[in-house]
C-alpha cells in the first residue's frame, strides 16, 4: 500500500503510467497482425506515409540551415505538432508491425519496458534511461522508424564507426521488410543497406554463395554483407541514416563551405535520436568540432623552449594545482625560476610568453600520458576520459596540443587557421526533434533540460536488479589498493567466477595487467590502444574464469553474456551459481554515472552479480575530497597500509564530492555554450545568407 501511495507522488512514474493505454493498444494490434504478410504491412505503411506527406506539404518553405535553439514540444509550430500527433496516432499499430517483423525474422520480441520507452520517445524531446542489457538498440529503432515516415531527415547517432555500421546493418534487416531504406555514414565511407534478394542481384551468385557461411541475423553477427558503398548524398537521402556525432557535425560544416548547391549532402535536420546520449551530448560536448587548414605562421621552436622552462618545476614550491577546477598557477618562486631559465626580466611583459608558459605548465601537470592522451606512431592522440577511446582527428586548441607534443618530444605540428566550427550543443539543437537515451542519464537530468530542453525519464528494468553493490574499500596508498584488487581477482578466478576490472586510464589498466601477469592470471586488456577489438573482448568477459581489464565502459555497444554461451544453457547456469560477473572499480570517477555504467555491466536481466570499488588516498577524487585528512586519521589510529576502511559513510562522502564536481563541470559546459551562442548568432546569419 505504501509503495502505491508513494508512486502517486513520484513525478518520474507519471510518464510510465501514461504508456499503459498505448501499450495495451500495441498488444491488441499484435494479435490482429499475426496472420498478415510483410507485403500487407508495407501497403498499410505506404498509406501512413501518404497521409503524413499531405501535412508535410503544408509546412512553409524554409531554408533548412536556419539555426534555432531546440524548443519544447508545446512551443513547436502548430503544423509540426499536428505531424507529431498524426505519427502518434499511427504509432501503436506501427510498433506492432515492428514487433511482428522481429518475431518472425529474428526470433526475438520486444519487452514491455522497451515498448514503453518507444512510446515515450514517440512524443519527441525526451530522453529515456534504460539499464545495460535492456535492449537500447532495438528500442531506439521504434521512434526512428516511426518518424522516418515523414520523409524528412531522420538520424541515429552512435559513438563510433563500428557501431554505426553494425547497428545500421541490423536495422536494415527490419526496415527493408517495412519498405524503409537505411543509409550509413562513417568517417571514410558511406553505405546503403540492401536486402538479401537485392544483394544477390547486385553482387551476383558467386558472392552470395561465398558469404553464405558468414551470414547471421544476430546483432553480433553483422559483417557488412548487406551493405553497398554509395555516395554520401545517396546515404543521406535514405529514410533512416546511422552515423557518428563527429561525421554528422562535420558534414554540416562542410555543407556550408561548398561552392555549389548540388554538393550539399545533408537533408533537413528534422529528427535525431542519440545513442549513449550522456557520452555524446555531455562528455564530448566540451570539445567543439573544428574544420581548419592553411597552417598559421608560428615559430615551433618556442614550444620546446617553454616546455624545457617548466620541465624541472616542483609542485607546491614552483606551482600550485587546483585539482577540483583543473587549473595550475606559478608561485612567486616559480615565476623567478621560469624568468631565469628564459633569460628575461618580466614574464608578464610579453603576453605571448605568459600564454605559452601557461600551456607548457598545463601540459606538464594536468595532461598525463596514457591518461588524457597516448603517443602512437609519433603522434599525440587524445583519449576520451569517459569512454577510454581515442578521438581520431581531434586536437587540443590554442597551442595546448603543440605544448604536449613538445613535452613528449614528438614532431610538433603547426597551428591551423579555423575555417568553420560549432559546438555539439549547438549542432544538436539544430534538429527540430531531439531524443535519445543511455543507461545513465538521471544524474545529468538538469543539464539535459537546461541546455537541450529535454525531459529525462527512467524506465524500470524488465526484471528486478539483484546485483550486490558492496561499500567502497579505502586504502592508504595506491600500491596497497592494487595489491588488494589482484588478491580479490585471484580468489574469484580460482573458483571460476568471471571478473571485470574497470580503470580510469590506460596507464592504470597496464599496471594492473602487469600485476596479473606476475600472478599467472590469464586476462584480456581493453583500452584506447585496443579499442578496435572491444566488442569481441566484451562479449567473452562473462565466460567462466574470464578476467577482463577495461578502461571505462561507456558505449561499448556489446552486452556481457554470462557463461559466454546462450542464456539458459549449462555454461550460463554454472556462472550463475558462482555469483555471476563480479565488477571491480579500481578508482572512483569524477562523474557518478561513469561508475554506474561500470556497475551496470553485471546483474542484467535479473541475473546475479556483484560490484566493489577500491579507493586509495592517492586517487584524484580523494585529493579533491580531502584525502590528507583521512590519511592523518589513519596514521593517528595506527592503521596499516594493507588494512582498508570499509564504511558506508565514506562511500556517501565520495558521492557528495562527485556531485560537487559534476556541478562545476556543468557550469563550465554551460559557459562554453553561452560563448558559442554569440558566435552562433553570426553563424546563423552568415550560413542562411550564403545558402540563399
Amino acid at each position: 500500500m505504501f509503495l502505491k501511495f508513494k508512486s502517486l507522488f513520484d513525478l518520474n512514474s507519471i510518464p510510465i503510467r501514461q504508456t499503459n493505454k498505448p501499450l495495451q493498444e500495441i498488444k491488441k494490434h499484435i494479435n490482429e497482425l499475426s496472420n498478415k504478410s510483410f507485403d500487407e504491412f508495407r501497403q498499410e505503411i505506404n498509406k501512413y506515409r501518404s497521409s503524413i506527406k499531405k501535412l508535410v506539404e503544408k509546412l512553409p518553405p524554409e531554408t533548412f540551415i536556419s539555426l534555432r535553439k531546440i524548443e519544447r514540444r508545446d512551443k513547436l509550430p502548430p503544423i509540426e505538432r499536428e505531424i507529431i500527433a498524426k505519427l502518434n496516432e499511427f504509432m501503436p499499430r506501427f510498433y506492432a508491425m515492428m514487433y511482428e517483423v522481429y518475431k518472425r525474422k529474428m526470433g526475438i520480441t520486444y519487452y514491455d519496458v522497451q515498448l514503453r520507452a518507444g512510446i515515450i520517445l514517440a512524443k519527441g524531446q525526451r530522453l529515456v534511461e534504460l539499464a545495460t542489457g535492456e535492449g537500447k538498440t532495438m528500442t531506439f529503432q521504434l521512434p526512428l522508424f516511426l518518424y522516418s515516415l515523414t520523409g524528412r531527415g531522420c538520424h541515429l547517432v552512435t559513438v563510433n564507426d563500428y557501431l554505426s555500421k553494425r547497428d545500421g546493418e541490423y536495422a536494415g534487416h527490419i526496415a527493408s521488410e517495412l519498405g524503409l531504406t537505411v543509409g550509413i555514414i562513417t568517417s571514410d565511407r558511406a553505405y546503403k543497406f540492401y536486402s538479401d534478394e537485392e544483394i544477390r542481384k547486385i553482387k551476383g551468385d558467386e558472392f552470395w554463395n561465398d558469404t553464405k557461411k558468414d551470414r547471421s541475423l544476430s546483432i553480433s553477427g553483422m559483417n557488412g554483407i548487406n551493405l553497398v558503398e554509395v555516395s554520401k548524398k545517396e546515404a543521406y537521402n535514405c529514410d533512416i541514416v546511422y552515423g557518428t556525432n563527429n561525421e554528422f557535425g562535420f558534414d554540416y560544416l562542410r555543407d556550408n563551405m561548398v561552392w555549389n548547391l548540388q554538393d550539399i549532402v545533408q537533408r533537413e535536420l528534422y529528427f535525431c535520436i542519440v545513442d549513449e546520449v550522456d557520452s555524446i551530448l555531455i562528455d564530448e560536448a566540451r570539445t567543439p568540432l573544428i574544420i581548419s587548414g592553411m597552417p598559421s605562421d608560428s615559430n615551433l621552436e618556442k614550444y620546446i623552449t617553454f616546455s624545457n622552462a617548466v620541465k624541472d618545476l616542483e609542485e607546491n614550491k614552483h606551482y600550485i594545482v587546483d585539482y577540483k577546477f583543473r587549473s595550475v598557477a606559478l608561485t612567486e618562486e616559480g615565476i623567478l625560476e621560469v624568468e631565469k631559465k628564459l633569460g628575461i626580466n618580466n614574464l608578464w611583459k610579453d603576453f605571448s610568453a605568459a600564454y605559452h608558459i601557461e600551456n607548457a605548465l598545463k601540459a606538464k601537470v594536468l595532461f598525463k600520458k596514457n591518461q588524457q592522451y597516448i603517443v602512437k606512431n609519433g603522434e599525440v592522440l587524445i583519449v576520451d576520459e569517459f569512454t577510454g577511446r581515442i578521438l581520431p582527428g581531434r586536437r587540443y586548441s590554442d597551442g595546448l596540443h603543440q605544448a604536449i607534443e613538445a613535452k613528449e618530444g614528438v614532431q610538433i605540428k603547426q597551428e591551423y587557421k579555423t575555417f568553420a566550427t560549432i559546438t555539439f550543443q549547438n549542432y544538436f539543437r539544430l534538429y527540430k526533434i531531439l531524443c535519445g537515451g543511455s543507461g545513465t542519464i538521471m544524474t545529468e537530468a538538469e543539464e539535459f533540460y537546461k541546455i537541450y530542453g529535454l525531459e529525462s525519464v527512467p524506465i524500470p528494468t524488465n526484471k528486478p536488479v539483484i546485483r550486490k553493490d558492496y561499500p567502497d574499500l579505502v586504502y592508504k596508498t595506491e600500491a596497497a589498493k592494487f595489491k588488494a584488487i589482484v588478491q580479490d581477482v585471484k580468489e574469484r578466478h580460482k573458483k571460476g567466477q568471471p571478473v571485470l576490472i574497470g580503470t580510469t586510464s590506460v596507464e592504470k589498466s597496464e599496471i594492473i595487467s602487469e600485476m596479473l601477469k606476475q600472478e599467472g592470471i590469464e586476462h584480456e586488456v581493453l583500452n584506447a590502444k585496443y579499442h578496435e577489438r572491444e566488442a569481441k573482448i566484451i562479449e567473452k568477459a562473462g565466460r567462466k574464469g574470464a578476467v577482463t581489464v577495461a578502461t571505462n565502459m561507456a558505449g561499448r555497444g556489446a552486452d556481457i553474456v554470462i557463461g559466454g554461451g546462450m542464456r539458459g544453457d549449462k555454461l550460463y547456469y554454472e556462472v550463475m551459481e558462482l555469483g555471476g560477473l563480479h565488477v571491480i572499480g579500481s578508482e572512483r570517477h569524477e562523474a557518478r554515472r561513469i561508475d554506474n555504467q561500470l556497475r551496470g555491466r553485471t546483474g542484467r536481466q535479473g541475473e546475479p552479480g556483484s560490484s566493489r570499488f577500491y579507493v586509495s588516498l592517492d586517487d584524484q577524487l580523494m585529493k579533491i575530497l580531502g584525502g590528507n585528512i583521512i590519511a592523518r586519521l589513519m596514521n593517528f589510529i595506527g592503521m596499516q597500509e594493507d588494512h582498508p576502511i570499509e564504511n558506508k559513510l565514506i562511500t556517501k562522502q565520495i558521492e557528495i564530492a562527485q556531485k560537487r564536481i559534476e556541478s562545476v563541470n556543468f557550469d563550465a559546459r554551460k559557459q562554453i555554450v553561452e560563448f558559442d551562442d554569440v558566435m552562433n548568432f553570426h553563424r546563423e546569419i552568415f550560413y542562411l545568407k550564403r545558402r540563399n
